[in-house]
């Protein structure tokens, strides 16, 4: 009978049936034969909501990112990178790199930024006669970048799932983060020497002028560092921040959102917060039933016997990991597979916040993973290319991003030195 359910549950799936509900059936039926009271599913799911605060963070951060996103910021923001980069070789590419980092760092979803940002960077990147197809590999590939920055939505729910300490995090994606856009960097400089791209030459008059129109906009990190690192203000309390200081600057300063659009975006920006809760729900009863039916410590015993070392381990993680990636949303593997993972990686001697940095560089690589990463799909709607165009176009760039995920993944020391450096708790 429980193999008939779960045959059941794993064809709903393949018809397309919701995630939460998958998640939900596969509960339910552990709960069921476990002689646990389906009571408990609930009653578990909301103490672990209730007691914890950071949750309300999620969709104060999500709000503030979709007003940005609705206003001109983009143009601001790229308009200042230009000014700072365009004179390099390829310097519009990395400026194409920056404002996409820049805005899935603060809407958390990269399908937004390819969306938002895509209508205004691809058009100009083929002005500048970058060719097409790395145009289309460096708009699917960067849109996912900003996931490793503060306050990315990615961050804190693992933070909160795999009860990791969420400033530590923060501060730990910051090289690694810088890593991915360097090197991403350093092969638009080569493709922007090879096609002989319109380089611009250098004005501090206009870097000036461009720092002074974005200054409401470039202020936000500093104010989420200071706030935070500083010790001045908690989480949640930098969350309400910096969504009064957007909607301050987007709607009286710039007057760029007119307060009855507002309810538009907020409904817009719950709509992919309400999805991400309730997935939360539904895998957190699934974790509470593989925790008390030790499947964590099942699997562990099978890992020790097939991988010898915490090296061995670590390929066979990333292998795993990106197949998640692209296989499923960043938000269902971090409530499914973070849980899992978790005790395993501690067993083999790996920090927290390293697995946590791993965790994240992988899924943002799945976003635009063949055959069916999701950052493929919403740039082949965006720009109205086969996806088979755009899994051609994205394999460089998923080559660049392996090299800096073994770097990230085998040395430690990029994402934990900030970290020790500054003893952030």
């Amino acid at each position: 009978m429980i193999a008939a359910l779960i045959g059941i549950i794993i064809l709903m799936a393949l018809l397309g049936a919701p995630v939460f509900v998958v998640i939900s059936a596969f509960a339910m039926v552990g709960f069921y034969f476990t002689d646990i009271p389906l009571a408990a599913l609930v009653v578990d799911t909301y103490n672990k909501f209730a007691n914890n605060p950071v949750l309300y963070t999620i969709p104060l951060f999500t709000f503030a990112g979709f007003i940005l996103a609705e206003s001109r910021a983009s143009v601001r923001i790229v308009n200042f990178s230009r000014a700072i980069l365009g004179w390099l070789p390829g310097g519009f590419a990395i400026v194409a790199l920056v404002a996409c980092a820049f805005f899935t760092a603060f809407t958390g979803a990269s399908g937004v930024t390819i969306i938002a940002l895509g209508g205004l960077l691809y058009p100009a990147l083929i002005k500048e006669k970058y060719p097409e197809r790395f145009s289309l590999g460096l708009m699917t590939s960067s849109g996912s970048l900003g996931l490793l920055f503060p306050p990315s939505l990615p961050i804190i729910i693992f933070g909160v799932v795999g009860e990791t300490s969420i400033p530590q995090l923060f501060v730990a994606g910051f090289i690694p983060g810088m890593l991915l856009i360097l090197l991403l960097g350093m092969y638009s400089t080569f493709i922007g020497f090879q096609a002989k791209v319109v380089r611009e030459k250098i004005s501090f008059q206009h870097i000036i002028e461009t720092t002074v129109d974005a200054k409401w906009e470039l202020i936000i990190p500093v104010i989420v560092a200071a706030g935070i690192y500083g010790g001045y203000v908690t989480l949640g309390e930098m969350a309400t921040l910096i969504v009064v200081y957007a909607l301050i600057v987007e709607v009286f300063i710039h007057k760029e959102i007119r307060i009855r659009h507002l309810p538009v975006i907020m409904n817009q920006s719950m709509v992919l917060v309400g999805g991400i809760l309730i997935i939360m729900g539904a895998a957190l009863a699934l974790t509470n039933f593989m925790i008390d039916a030790q499947v964590p410590m099942i699997i562990l015993d099978y890992m020790q016997d097939v991988f010898k070392s915490k090296w061995t381990f670590l390929i066979g993680l990333n292998i795993f990991l990106l197949i998640v990636g692209c296989v499923m949303d960043i938000y269902s593997a971090l409530l499914v597979v973070v849980p899992l993972i978790m005790p395993i990686a501690v067993s083999y001697g790996i920090h927290p916040v390293h697995l946590g940095i791993i965790f994240l560089t992988n899924m943002e690589i799945g976003y635009s993973t063949p055959p069916v990463g999701m950052n493929l799909f919403i740039a082949a709607f965006r720009f109205n290319k086969p996806v088979l165009a755009l899994y051609r176009s994205a394999i460089p760039f998923i080559i660049i991003l392996l090299i800096a995920l073994m770097a990230i993944t085998y040395i430690p020391e990029l994402s934990l030195y900030l970290v020790n450096k500054f003893g952030i708790q």
